[in-house]
């Protein structure tokens, strides 16, 4: 049977699903407190808009119901009334030890949909609220890293679809086109020392470089490198105040815009380390290294270090972290426990003013959300 011809112009339209895109993040200070609410009872997270609806997470400290005692359930609630929505929901727990997040629990594989218009008192189950009703054991959770200092920290990602975009499209070859290696590339630069054109020694240890890539990444090398001081200094440069792992991490983060690998420590050991990237950070002028770094501290504080990590926060202008530390100490209502604790009594010794400094930020929070209640 002969081919048929189709024709030569064809007309090419393309359907696009337009999404919005959120994390919803609740977090539960004083977690022993709301224990024994009773099964069904709740308490929610304040109102966030996503996708032009309004949305709340429900905590149920004692689960949902019967079938769910022992647990904890959480849920996702859409609070927009007279709606019908499609939505994509993970819900997962923070580690607040590493500062990362689990792996969603439970996670649908498709959308579902979340309707308010039907709220008659006669309907059985409520479309408004999808979440899980056996979210965590409360004996397993009360023992993990996601239960820290009384706090738990809930997070939902949450994907609203909107009405699909149809459009004319350009008919095109597609090319599927590898990730970026860029990096990867810098980075066995690094490791090969190819063409290197500096050397760096640091506590005995010897670290060679390139300096027009660190120039380029830093400007308080360009200015060692490349500005009058260059002559003086040599091709060998010894780097003082700084552990050698501080410095090789350094360079890593140069050469690839990315943190070393920390999963072959322990949690402590990983957070010294970035209060020492943080240094390193804002010695050579790595401003987006400097933010990662404050980043994972905003999400790793505890009673034990927050005094210490406040005081690293104001002796390398680090506002974001200040403000995070004092929030910590006033919203865990930890305030005694933080005083008592080694590195606050180890602060007060050898820097009493960053210690009535923190004393004084603590305060005027307390103060300013007491006169301004609506913010909270």
């Amino acid at each position: 049977m002969a081919e048929t011809k189709r024709p030569a112009e064809r007309r090419v339209s393309r359907c696009t699903p337009v999404t919005s895109r959120a994390t919803l993040v609740f977090e539960i200070a004083g977690y022993s407190l709301h224990k024994g609410m009773g099964i069904g009872e709740f308490i929610r997270s304040t109102t966030v808009s996503v996708g032009g609806f309004e949305w709340c997470i429900r905590y149920y400290p004692d689960g949902s119901n019967k079938e769910s005692e022992g647990y904890i359930s959480v849920y996702v609630k859409l609070l927009s009334k007279g709606a019908k929505v499609r939505v994509l929901y993970k819900l997962r727990l923070l580690d607040q030890a590493s500062g990362l997040s689990s792996s969603p629990v439970a996670p649908v594989e498709s959308p579902v949909v979340f309707d308010s218009l039907n709220t008659s008192a006669s309907a059985t189950t409520d479309y408004c609220c999808w979440g899980v009703r056996s979210f965590k054991k409360k004996s397993e959770l009360e023992e993990s890293a996601y239960l820290r200092d009384d706090r738990l920290v809930i997070e939902c990602d949450l994907t609203v679809i909107k009405k699909p975009l149809v459009a004319d499209a350009a008919i095109t070859a597609e090319v599927q086109m590898p990730p970026s290696d860029l990096a990867e590339n810098f980075g066995k630069l690094l490791e090969a020392a190819d063409e290197a054109d500096v050397t760096f020694e640091v506590e005995g240890e010897i670290f060679p470089a390139h300096k027009i890539v660190l120039a380029t990444r830093s400007p308080v090398f360009k200015a060692e490198l490349y500005g009058p001081m260059r002559g003086k200094r040599g091709q060998n440069i010894t780097v003082e105040d700084m552990p050698p792992a501080v410095f090789k991490a350094l360079l890593h983060f140069i050469y690839t815009d990315s943190l070393p690998s920390m999963d072959k420590i322990d949690d402590e050991e990983k957070k010294e380390m970035v209060r020492h990237l943080l240094v390193a950070a804002d010695r050579y002028a790595m401003e987006r290294m400097k933010m990662m770094c404050e980043d994972i501290l905003c999400r790793t504080l505890d009673v034990e270090t927050v005094a210490t990590t406040s005081a690293l926060a104001d002796q390398h202008h680090c506002s974001r972290l200040k403000d995070a530390c004092a929030e910590f100490i006033m919203s865990s209502n930890k305030l005694d426990d933080v005083l008592a604790s080694q590195g606050y009594v180890h602060l007060k010794k050898s820097c009493p003013a960053v210690s009535v400094n923190i004393l004084e930020r603590v305060t005027k929070l307390f103060k300013f959300k007491c006169t301004h209640p609506s913010l909270e």
